[in-house]
């Protein structure tokens, strides 16, 4: 009993963990949401570049996950520890990056190449700063409760940061009316071209620059929440080197560190699992901005709709972590990510109806906070049951949570790609008032059909996953019966020693 009530965490530990989750999400909900409309009407660029863009960004951020997890094992420890001075040292150039990110070049030539360059600068600095970060659930406390506790709270936190992402960046782009330009169809074939020249000099002239400004300011407003997160979870978190560590303190070798990794058959049913639930939120997120502005017409409301979502997610998260509790985190999953279903489905088939919009998004929100919180509270199991089969073998936590961020973000990265490369095939009219039919039953099965199908897949591979509940408890006492086996060893060793002495 002492040795848990040492191990307990203060509600004010556990809020400060949480709040350093936020910065990650804030971002990334911003990008994923807005980061292709802005591309495609604001910046301009063409749609087939702005797909390589997208692509290349997020198969380079998948990339850099493993990358900075291998840094990260054959980091020493310092005073600060050994996962807190990655976050330290990253946050103020991630800030720099994001910022260019939403700025438009004054150059006729190499915008691209711009927007690439700097995607990519982001996604390497915020991963430098996620990655030390999810591996920092292994090293605030060895007991499992507090370990869940606490990713309660930061799941909590990071769907709020979704919620702070969806709200700064699309009510201050919101309050400024970007407008469109109409379909060549309506002039004549003979001077369309020309027609489409004149309204794209007439309205880039003032209205683009106030939505660029736009941009820029709901850029600079995440920047500063990024840097007051990051303040807090440095002055508020303490890492534990004893917390992941039974016995040795020997660095890990990393090749074969990632060797038992991957071949630990519940990390594997694991992953894949929610390899498709991630990629089919990530098609979802990536084009539902513009599946509300020209399929459903929402121009003017689907900040709103968005926000609807994120808000629905964060006040759901405290359910699902009892709901787990309660049921089961396998039974948390069957239900939660399959409660999503019959809301995508509804969204294409119903006739647009601004009010039925609204409702499915509520809905719809209940099962992205399942699909939040339920990957990182499985995680640690999945590392337990690691060290219970391998007790000799420590220090492989950041590859286990950074090589699942790189299986999404991967995947996610070509699926994205590639949804932006159909748009183009079916004919996307950049900053058009409406598009033609291809791109609306492109959009379609982008947000509906596709995903379902998805989450039906994972459904299946979540059938393959052993550690239910009973093993979980099995697991819980054969490791709490290691540490007290270890910490006996060493006090008779200390004991041995004294009398010697």
């Amino acid at each position: 009993r002492l040795q848990e009530n040492r191990e307990r965490l203060s509600v004010c530990s556990k809020l400060c963990y949480a709040v350093g989750g936020a910065p990650y999400q804030i971002t990334g909900c911003a990008l994923g949401f807005f980061l292709q409309i802005y591309l495609l009407d604001v910046a301009q660029v063409d749609a087939f570049y702005a797909s390589i863009i997208l692509f290349a960004g997020r198969v380079w951020d998948a990339i850099t996950d493993p990358m900075v997890g291998f840094f990260i094992s054959k980091t020493s420890w310092t005073r600060f520890g050994r996962l807190m001075p990655w976050i330290m040292f990253s946050t103020p150039f991630a800030i720099i990056s994001y910022f260019l990110i939403w700025f438009v070049p004054d150059i006729s030539t190499g915008q691209v190449m711009w927007y690439l360059v700097f995607y990519c600068a982001f996604q390497t600095l915020v991963t430098c700063f996620h990655v030390p970060y999810s591996a920092l659930t292994m090293f605030i406390s060895r007991e499992q409760s507090e370990r869940d506790s606490a990713t309660a709270y930061r799941m909590t936190v990071e769907v709020l940061g979704t919620v702070l992402g969806t709200a700064i960046q699309g009510q201050i782009v919101g309050k400024v009316d970007t407008p469109c330009i109409g379909s060549p169809f309506f002039f004549g074939l003979s001077n369309s071209s020309v027609a489409m020249e004149e309204l794209n000099m007439t309205h880039d002239t003032e209205s683009l620059t106030d939505t660029r400004n736009a941009y820029m300011i709901a850029a600079g407003v995440i920047g500063g929440l990024y840097i007051l997160c990051a303040l807090i979870l440095l002055l508020g978190v303490r890492e534990r080197r004893e917390s992941s560590e039974l016995q040795s303190d020997e660095p890990a070798s990393f090749f074969q560190g990632l060797k038992l990794v991957m071949n630990h058959g519940p990390y594997i049913k694991l992953i894949a699992g929610f390899l498709f639930t991630s990629l089919a939120f990530m098609l979802l997120e990536g084009n539902f901005a513009l599946f509300c502005t020209y399929t459903l017409g929402f121009r003017n409301d689907f900040q709103n709709i968005l926000l609807a979502i994120m808000l629905s997610a964060t006040l759901t998260i405290p359910f699902w972590q009892w709901f787990l509790t309660r049921f089961g985190k396998k039974t948390a999953v069957y239900w939660g990510i399959s409660s999503a279903i019959p809301f995508l489905i509804t969204v294409v088939v119903v006739d647009s109806n601004l009010f039925v919009t609204y409702v499915v998004a509520v809905a719809a929100g209940i099962s992205v906070a399942a699909a939040f919180l339920l990957p990182w509270s499985m995680l640690p199991d999945v590392v337990d049951d690691f060290k219970l089969q391998h007790p000799s073998s420590h220090g492989h936590e950041a590859i286990f949570f950074s090589f699942y961020v790189f299986f999404t973000k991967f995947t996610a990265g070509v699926s994205l790609g590639i949804s932006t490369l159909s748009l183009d095939f079916a004919g996307y009219q950049t900053r058009g008032c409406s598009q033609p039919d291809q791109v609306h039953f492109t959009l379609k099965m982008l947000v509906s059909a596709v995903p379902v199908g998805l989450i039906l897949l994972s459904l299946l591979l979540f059938k393959l996953y052993p550690i239910d509940e009973e093993k979980r408890r099995k697991n819980k006492k054969a490791l709490q019966d290691l540490r007290e086996e270890s910490n006996s060893s060493s006090e008779s060793d200390n004991t041995e020693l004294a009398s010697i002495v």
